[in-house]
């Protein structure tokens, strides 16, 4: 029996079990039913399973062999604090939390790869299954090296997959360098002196300083970096003033910027700290300039040449050449799988969730993950288990 025959069999407990996930969603470092869901599975296949690392992430064990060869494999498991607004029986029972980015399908396939494994342990090494909490925005990624993630599970290197709307259903596409980008929010706090509305030239004015600083910011990216280096600059949040006849002392500022490289998200900050402090000075008005105040900034998510090139064998194996886009476009954004590869080689890549017509794209409150993918992808991670383990001899 073939590798995808086997796994299609398995399609309709990889769907159970992706759907049951979609029901019951869990925000990051709040996964602990999600995680308890993941880790009973895990250990009824016969894994060795380890929690709480990152707070609430899993992390399993399958070793076959006497080789000390050893991969990870990461699929993240937090959900989004977004209102679904899907009709279909498996809908979010949580208010205003859905999976809206597919986390329940990435940790159905690492799931069912597990499965498998364990099944047909014909592999020459260690696998390390890493379901991850808090990936959008909270770096979970980094929380669990921190509390000795690789120290614990030394793999040699580390793999990743996200589904990606508007890539053909079952295609993949991977390459190697930077495949997306850093991510860095900021706050900039703006303090002047109140007054009446009608009489402005009593105070000094936070709002008409914030609104000249929001747009001498979009000069950073279309007069100050280079045109062949893509970066973006967003003034996400403004908040000031609670009434329509007073000049309020205060604005708040919040935006984003993202790149993909260090260079380049060096000058970028440096240049939002000139504008903020020549500007507001101009209007004699205070101002604090903090950077990630509340999150962890994301570095570049970078794939490395060797592990890239397993990763192509991967797919191409699984999807044939045709099915596999060597040179995708880099997405402007962000993964905390990013911290993982600073510290392991690796490699990042997307697989197909088909069309994104009638609003299913990502964070969409109409998203769901295509569950016709959940064997392809499955077969992904086992193919690069066997490829980069080899078999037992």
């Amino acid at each position: 029996m073939t590798l995808s025959h086997t796994l299609e069999q398995l399609h309709s407990e990889m769907r159970q079990w992706r759907q049951h996930l979609h029901q019951f969603p869990e925000t990051a470092f709040e996964e602990t039913q999600t995680a308890a869901f993941i880790a009973e599975k895990l250990k009824n296949f016969g894994l060795e399973v380890h929690q709480g690392l990152g707070k609430t992430g899993v992390v399993a064990t399958l070793s076959a062999g006497d080789s000390d060869k050893k991969i990870a494999l990461r699929a993240d498991m937090d959900a989004l604090f977004i209102q679904e607004k899907n009709t279909f029986a498996h809908k979010s029972c949580h208010d205003g939390k859905m999976h809206a980015c597919g986390h329940d399908g990435h940790s159905a396939m690492l799931l069912g790869a597990a499965k498998y494994l364990s099944e047909n342990k014909n592999f020459n090494g260690t696998v390390y299954f890493i379901f991850q909490p808090a990936e959008e925005g909270r770096a979970g990624a980094q929380q669990m090296i921190t509390d000795g993630l690789f120290e614990q599970f030394p793999a040699d290197c580390v793999f990743g997959m996200h589904n990606f709307p508007d890539i053909p259903t079952g295609h993949f596409a991977v390459k190697t360098g930077a495949i997306m980008a850093s991510f860095d929010c900021f706050e900039i706090t703006l303090t002047g002196l109140a007054t009446h509305a009608a009489m402005p030239h009593l105070g000094n004015d936070a709002i008409l300083a914030a609104a000249q600083l929001i747009t001498a910011i979009q000069s950073i990216v279309s007069r100050n970096i280079n045109p062949a280096d893509a970066a973006v600059v967003s003034i996400t949040q403004i908040h000031a003033g609670n009434t329509w006849n007073a000049i309020p002392e205060s604005v708040v500022l919040r935006g984003t910027f993202r790149c993909f490289s260090q260079q380049v998200k060096t000058l970028i900050a440096d240049k939002l700290s000139h504008l903020v402090q020549h500007i507001c000075t101009g209007f004699e008005i205070d101002a604090t300039l903090a950077f990630n105040p509340e999150n962890a900034g994301y570095p570049v998510t970078f794939n490395t040449e060797g592990e890239t090139a397993i990763a192509l064998e991967a797919a191409i194996a699984v999807a044939g050449k045709e099915g596999v886009n060597t040179n995708p476009t880099p997405s402007m954004g962000s993964e905390d799988f990013a911290f993982m590869l600073q510290e392991k080689p690796g490699c990042y890549l997307w697989i197909g969730n088909g069309s994104s017509e009638n609003s299913c794209l990502l964070h969409n409150p109409h998203y769901d993950f295509n569950d016709d993918i959940l064997s392809i992808g499955a077969e992904y991670w086992v193919k690069l288990v066997d490829i980069f383990l080899g078999s037992k001899t």
